[in-house]
């Protein structure tokens, strides 16, 4: 079950953001992986997820936004969930380096 407590809102000034980004016009498939992708079709998939974001005018709000709400599947913002999960691990208050 997801977590939606993280989520902005309601507000349509919390989503406004989406109406712009380059993937609307992809569809899903690029961005998320089908079950059981591995290796070089995963890959290639990622990084073609990866040039459309590079290009897209709210990549910055799109990451934001996934980092802000844990999204925990897919290619948001240019990053990858593992991505996103080692950023999310590096800012961490808890992650210290050296201590055992």
């Amino acid at each position: 079950m997801s977590d939606v407590t993280r989520l902005p809102g309601a507000q349509l000034r919390h989503w406004q953001w989406q109406q712009r980004a380059l993937c609307r016009s992809w569809g899903t498939g690029p961005f998320y992986h089908p079950a059981g992708e591995r290796g070089e079709d995963r890959e290639g998939r990622d990084a073609l997820a990866k040039r459309i974001c590079a290009r897209c005018p709210v990549r910055r709000a799109c990451l934001e936004h996934a980092l802000r709400t844990r999204e925990s599947y897919g290619v948001w913002g240019g990053l990858t969930e593992e991505e996103r999960r080692a950023v999310l691990e590096a800012a961490s208050p808890r992650s210290t380096t050296g201590s055992a």
